[in-house]
């Protein structure tokens, strides 16, 4: 579906060596200087669901696959990005073409690792990065107003445009994000945004990144950003990010040995990729047959023939019925002829919307 998340934070924060673990391939050079990483790195990561572990056993098909989106490590940015410091302005390009931003804020003390300030300090380093992006923003919107007034002494269509994006700016000179914007949820405001991307708009996942002695225990810093995060409705993932670099080498049971020796259920990553997942707004359907089980992303909301079309475009357009099994309803039966013979499955039509977990099987005509 082509959505994406980015990874944003100072340099040294522990972006990459986070990077690096969540694609499980080493392929974010993690150095110890800032702006080791130039170019944003991308990969495609699959987003951990038992759900499709299940359907599997049940079905044993020849292959298992699972949703997957895309993350993007973006280079450390440092006061005065806006303007330009660091590669400031190429790095808050690739936060716009983002969906999520993931912010990693350090939450531990090294003095053989360099940070941008004397000692951490994760509201203000938080807060350098949403100055940035808030600048950003400004900029990029006086722009779009000059563009606005020239247009609206010839066309008055464009003038409420106009209006709307001058409410913005006082909104923003304020000192106050895309995301509390009171106009935010008019149709007028959703086609400004569709073409600028606001940076300040976009949905923010805190990741603490703390030592292994505080992964389990909240120091003062996490406590912070747990805050901080609290008063603008934002997730917050703790993770040691040089941990989980190291997890991401063991095999699966090994991992599964070594976070039940830990107390915990799921990694960090895990955490950060299902809260990634939620935080676009998906949701999962799978299909289930000898070949293959597998889950498919779609946007919450989405009707039976949309999700046809995220499997193939023939299959919306020429979508004629879907047969449609709840998770736990084929679990419980065990298998799609089990389910048919005691009457379980619903045929829907075109106006089906889909649930999360819905295994389904489309029929269409070409």
């Amino acid at each position: 579906m082509g959505l994406s998340i980015g990874i944003v934070g100072l340099p040294n924060v522990g972006k990459s060596t986070t990077f690096n673990a969540l694609t499980k391939e080493q392929n974010a050079e993690a150095a110890n200087y800032p702006f080791c990483t130039i170019e944003p790195n991308k990969a495609i990561v699959a987003v951990p669901d038992e759900r499709v572990d299940r359907l599997a056993e049940l079905v044993k098909p020849q292959k298992t696959i699972y949703s997957t989106i895309e993350f993007v490590d973006i280079a450390g940015l440092v006061a005065g990005a806006s303007k330009g410091e660091g590669l400031g302005n190429k790095f808050l390009g690739n936060i716009r073409e983002t969906d999520v931003i993931v912010q990693v804020v350090r939450c531990f003390e090294n003095e053989s690792v360099v940070h941008v300030s004397e000692k951490p300090d994760p509201e203000a380093d938080i807060e350098v990065i949403n100055t940035e992006l808030l600048l950003s923003d400004m900029e990029q919107l006086e722009r779009k107003l000059d563009r606005l007034e020239r247009q609206s002494r010839a066309d008055k269509a464009s003038r409420p445009m106009l209006a709307l994006a001058q409410q913005l700016q006082e909104h923003l000179d304020s000192g106050q994000p895309v995301s509390t914007f009171p106009e935010g949820d008019s149709d007028l405001f959703a086609t400004l945004n569709k073409e600028m991307r606001f940076l300040t708009g976009k949905k923010v996942i805190y990741v603490a990144n703390v030592d292994e002695e505080h992964l389990l225990e909240d120091n003062e810093y996490v406590a912070t950003v747990r805050h901080y995060a609290a008063e603008r409705n934002a997730e917050v993932v703790v993770l040691c990010a040089k941990l989980e670099e190291e997890l991401a080498g063991l095999t699966d049971e090994e991992r599964e040995e070594f976070l039940e020796s830990m107390g915990v259920s799921e990694s960090g990553l895990d955490q950060v990729i299902r809260k990634g997942y939620d935080t676009l707004g998906l949701v999962s359907f799978f299909t289930a047959g000898p070949k293959e089980v597998r889950a498919w992303n779609v946007r919450h909301g989405w009707k039976a023939p949309q999700a046809a079309g995220v499997i193939h475009t023939d299959f919306e357009k020429g979508f004629i019925r879907v047969e449609v099994i709840p998770f736990e309803t084929y679990i419980d039966h065990e298998s799609e002829a089990a389910v048919k013979a005691a009457g379980e499955m619903r045929v829907e039509g075109k106006e089906y919307v889909v649930k999360d977990g819905d295994v389904m099987h489309f029929r269409f005509n070409l």
